[in-house]
């Protein structure tokens, strides 16, 4: 019995943790400043996420030269590029 119990809390609470870092939607506000950002760079569209860190993480975007994933910092500053 305290095996099964000892599993489910381990189980339990890698399945939290996974949840904590999916991060979440952006606001209205923070996707306009994000899509502006892209937009810069000749690139628009992706899946975006807000991290906990406060980062935000584009998957996907479409540029001009390719398919590219995006993180920006809270600034929505381009911290990283890298092609999809």
């Amino acid at each position: 019995m305290r095996t099964v119990i000892l599993t489910l809390a381990a189980v339990s609470f890698t399945w939290t943790c996974a949840l904590a870092e999916e991060g979440k939607k952006p606001s209205a506000e923070e996707t306009k400043s994000i899509q502006s950002a892209l937009s810069q760079l000749g690139c628009a569209g992706g899946e975006t996420v807000k991290e906990p860190s406060g980062l935000f993480e584009i998957d996907d975007a479409k540029c001009k030269i390719g398919q590219y994933d995006f993180k920006l910092d809270k600034d929505f500053n381009v911290t990283l590029m890298s092609r999809d």
